[in-house]
């Protein structure tokens, strides 16, 4: 069952965002905790929502998003995250949550639904492949972490 988030969810949406940066080889990256995610998600000024894939009462599955304004484009979904927990891959969990926000895009009137996939994360962007999303790879990101805007 694929539903919206909500801020009960947070500690098993942390514990998938923690899984995730371990698959990438990054676990020592994640600075967000609960707390700070119920604040931004849940507070006054919340800059980010979330669904959550649920399989037999525990949650296997997120994507969280956030809006962004492209000056070409207009209003677009940013795909934050799209992770499934190891032990549920290949059930179908990605391809409801990825239609979810699909779904949410459209009910908002988007004009597009963006995201990023590592270039070595093969199962993943062999999956994207078959949703037929466009990988572009003329992009290059940026961007400045905290300790560069501190000392900007």
């Amino acid at each position: 069952m694929i539903r919206k988030g909500t801020k009960a969810d947070l500690k098993a949406a942390h514990d998938l965002i923690v899984e995730l940066a371990v698959y990438e080889n990054a676990p020592n990256e994640v600075e967000t905790t609960v707390e700070s995610m119920a604040q931004d998600g849940f507070g006054e000024n919340s800059v980010f929502d979330f669904f959550v894939a649920e399989d037999q009462g525990k949650i296997v599955g997120l994507a969280l998003y956030y809006f962004r304004y492209s000056t070409w484009k207009g209003k677009s979904i940013y795909l934050e995250d799209l992770v499934v927990n190891e032990q549920s891959r290949g059930k179908g969990f990605g391809k409801q949550l990825l239609e979810a926000i699909v779904h949410e895009a459209k009910k908002l009137n988007c004009n597009q639904v963006c995201w990023q996939v590592l270039d070595w994360n093969e199962p993943a962007i062999n999956f994207y492949k078959s949703l037929n999303a466009t990988l572009d790879g003329e992009w290059i990101n940026c961007r400045l972490n905290k300790e560069q805007i501190q000392n900007y």
